[in-house]
């Protein structure tokens, strides 16, 4: 498989190559009859194309030396296509089959039953509430495992004793900035992750950085850039919001 890629990009390096050294009309006379018969072939044909593997990495590599003016007289499929192809690449490549594992055992239908009473007749317990009370009796479980038994069982997972997280954020946009990891594939299969920050109230966007390694110090470092970006206006900014990656120490949110 390898081998023969190869030797099909090889064989058409070469080809252009050829191509380049020819004069400009035998060029113009070819890329004519060419086009002829693509139209020929496509009218024969009526269905779509199989393009193999070897076909479309030449395919997007030339696309880059044709303007997209050129497209529909010249090149057989759309740059939608091309997108389309990476995609599937992309796909393909991260499906994680290594790390697929077996999950959790099931939960004990005592332990179940325990769960759902201690939560009828502890009704301010929440769901975290209610695996610490488990551990203390030595049961270890996990708290997504009370919260799924819980809302199964018709039972609210977190009573709320304030307002609500939508609420919350509605009061507060103004001094909330949120962060997070975007993963970005390049053409070559690189995995790129980009920090981005978002002011809530105002909705701007920050871009801190790009890097293929993100590390602790490195992300550290991005935040601290921001805060000197925003001057002034960071004192407005009381809360920071993100998810529980690694990445986002105490010397991350100290800034």
């Amino acid at each position: 498989m390898v081998s023969s890629l190869v030797y099909r990009l090889v064989r058409g390096l070469f080809g252009l190559l050829t191509v380049l050294v020819r004069s400009d009309l035998s060029k113009d006379v070819e890329l004519l009859v060419l086009r002829q018969e693509n139209q020929v072939l496509r009218r024969q044909l009526g269905g779509q194309p199989r393009w193999g593997h070897a076909d479309r990495l030449w395919l997007a590599a030339l696309s880059r030396l044709i303007r997209r003016r050129r497209w529909a007289d010249v090149f057989p499929v759309t740059p939608a296509t091309i997108l389309r192809w990476h995609r599937t690449l992309v796909a393909r490549k991260w499906t994680f089959t290594d790390r697929q594992r077996p999950g959790r055992p099931c939960t004990r239908r005592p332990v179940k039953v325990l769960i759902v009473r201690m939560a009828r007749e502890n009704p301010t317990w929440g769901h975290r509430r209610i695996q610490g009370e488990l551990a203390r009796l030595e049961y270890p479980i996990a708290a997504s495992t009370v919260w799924e038994i819980l809302h199964t069982a018709g039972i609210d997972p977190a009573p709320r004793r304030g307002p609500t997280w939508r609420q919350f954020l509605a009061a507060q946009a103004h001094a909330i900035i949120a962060c997070d990891f975007l993963v970005v594939e390049t053409v070559l299969l690189k995995r790129l992750c980009v920090l981005v920050f978002i002011e809530h109230g105002t909705r701007k966007l920050h871009l801190a950085g790009v890097t293929a390694h993100p590390n602790r110090a490195w992300t550290a470092q991005q935040a601290r850039n921001l805060v000197m970006d925003l001057s002034d206006r960071i004192a407005g900014l009381r809360f920071v919001i993100h998810d529980r990656d690694p990445l986002f120490t105490s010397a991350f949110r100290e800034g």
